[in-house]
């Protein structure tokens, strides 16, 4: 038993305690589970175990640029060697075939990024092109159209598909290509600089952006072409939010708003390529992915181009208007089944996604964080950003395992107003609906990244400027902090920074 404890959160060995013989032990953890996650209403001092945001996983090697790129804490020796190799792969720069090195072959042709850390730099937050010349390695360009015909539709209605690609490009651009082949276009960001006044008469300056594409070299887009811009969200927590289970989620889900409050909150949809059914979608902007391993197999082909057990088509995102690309040279090798990433790659890279730990709180019993708390909480901002959870428990994920964790965020879609709309339905998500971003780690944006551009597409320069964002079920929040003073600002923008 002690030999387990460290693959145990011993937080929850301490708060839930031990089920006496003869009770009805399901009845009684479930009970202590909801008790402990309850938000607080106690702000004159941090929570027990507030500390460890990842539970016994959490890590707290938080002072350097590689704070995110950590193995969950609690992770034995003998597993670490496959997340040091899984590190190994993410980092992996791949070539075009054929090549040498056959592991490494099978780039593109089309393509984003030649390695996952490209985009997920030091395991953090992407950012938009600094200039017009800016390649954005850590920005991508997703597109769709509505369906065109009845089969389109079912296909959309039965969940099958989250989006119809366009016919041309596919479901997303590439501004890069291998040698002898044209990549598709370049991205084009234009700001334009909307003022804001608060209350006390502050006034903040945001960035409204207008995408388009030019240099197409393969036709103009479909006149309906919907785009909507992603950075590349950071890596910490994936493995702890996979393990959250399906019914905490959904029982937060109000998608009719019964209760009254404004908020409805509703689960994405989303056909499971592993499973061959439609599952609960958790990862992505818009929760399109319902596991780590999809959302990695969608990118090793998307990004990369490269295939893999669950998108074995080695030409990536290229589609049959585009016939030099399907026919290029691949990196397939019959010993991995006719993939390019190996099944054992992928497990490896999975893992490694799986167990980026999280990092400790700090400061967090500073007076000024403490304050920032009660406002965060006293605005309704945890009515999305729900605080913490209890991990299910799976022997199969030991560092996951019934974990007390605090991410902020309940997974679900919500609408965030005309401001933050892309107009790009995914699943069951509008073009005005957004899943609530896990919160923790946010503070440490710019020791990791070296900057503070946040949301989905970077617009937003500092966390303010997020905040002020906010719209649609998040308006009557948003009022709060605009009514705010300065100094009430700053205590909740410490702890935001705390997280």
């Amino acid at each position: 038993m002690w030999k387990l404890l460290p693959l145990i959160s011993f937080a929850l060995v301490s708060v839930l305690g031990t089920v006496l013989a003869g009770q009805d032990k399901a009845v009684d953890e479930a009970a202590r589970i909801a008790a402990v996650t309850q938000p607080t209403d106690d702000f004159s001092r941090s929570e027990p175990y507030e500390l460890r945001p990842g539970g016994a996983a959490t890590s707290f090697e938080t002072v350097n640029r590689d704070a995110f790129s950590h193995a969950s804490a609690n992770m034995s020796f003998e597993r670490e060697l496959d997340f040091k190799v899984g590190n190994g792969i993410f980092r992996k720069i791949w070539v075009s075939a054929p090549a040498s090195t056959a592991s490494s072959d099978g780039l593109g042709p089309l393509f984003n990024a030649r390695a996952c850390q490209s985009c997920h730099l030091k395991d953090g937050r992407g950012h938009p092109p600094a200039t017009s010349e800016d390649a954005g390695g850590s920005m991508l360009l997703r597109l769709s159209v509505p369906p065109q015909d009845d089969a389109q539709r079912e296909a959309l209605a039965s969940l099958r598909q989250s989006v119809i690609p366009e016919p041309t490009y596919g479901t997303q651009l590439q501004d890069l290509s291998i040698q002898g082949h044209l990549a598709e276009g370049r991205l084009r960001i234009e700001y334009e600089e909307i003022p804001v006044e608060l209350a006390d008469g502050t006034v903040v300056h945001l960035r409204n952006p207008t995408y388009r594409v030019t240099d197409l070299n393969y036709g103009p887009m479909n006149p309906e072409v919907m785009l909507s811009a992603r950075i590349a969200p950071p890596m910490i927590g994936l493995g702890l939010l996979e393990m959250i289970d399906e019914s905490d989620i959904l029982a937060g889900a109000d998608p009719d708003d019964a209760n009254g409050d404004g908020i409805s909150g509703k689960p994405n949809r989303v056909w499971s390529e592993a499973h061959g059914e439609v599952r609960l979608g958790r990862f992505g902007w818009k929760a399109g992915e319902p596991t780590i391993r999809q959302q990695t197999a969608h990118a090793f082909a998307g990004d990369i181009g490269l295939s893999s057990d669950l998108t074995p088509t080695p030409a990536g995102d290229c589609t049959d208007r585009q016939p030099d690309c399907l026919a290029a040279p691949n990196g397939v090798d019959p010993q991995y089944g006719d993939l390019e990433v190996a099944p054992e790659m992928m497990d490896l890279v999975v893992f490694y996604s799986r167990n980026l730990a999280v990092p400790a709180r700090r400061d967090l019993d500073d007076p000024d964080i403490l304050a920032g708390k009660r406002l965060f909480y006293e605005s309704g901002c945890i009515t999305c950003h729900r605080p913490k959870y209890v991990t299910r428990r799976d022997e199969a994920h030991p560092e996951q395992s019934f974990q007390l964790i605090w991410p902020y965020t309940d997974l679900l879609l919500h609408d965030m107003g005309e401001g933050l709309a892309d107009g790009r339905p995914d699943g069951n998500a509008t073009g005005r609906e957004w899943r609530t971003p896990p919160l923790w780690g946010i503070g440490l944006t710019e020791v990791v990244n070296g900057h503070t551009l946040f949301l989905h597409d970077g617009r937003a320069r500092n966390l303010l400027e997020a905040i002020l964002w906010h719209g649609g079920e998040a308006e009557a929040a948003r009022k709060r902090i605009v009514e705010m003073t300065e100094a009430q600002r700053d205590a909740l923008i410490a702890f935001l920074n705390s997280l």
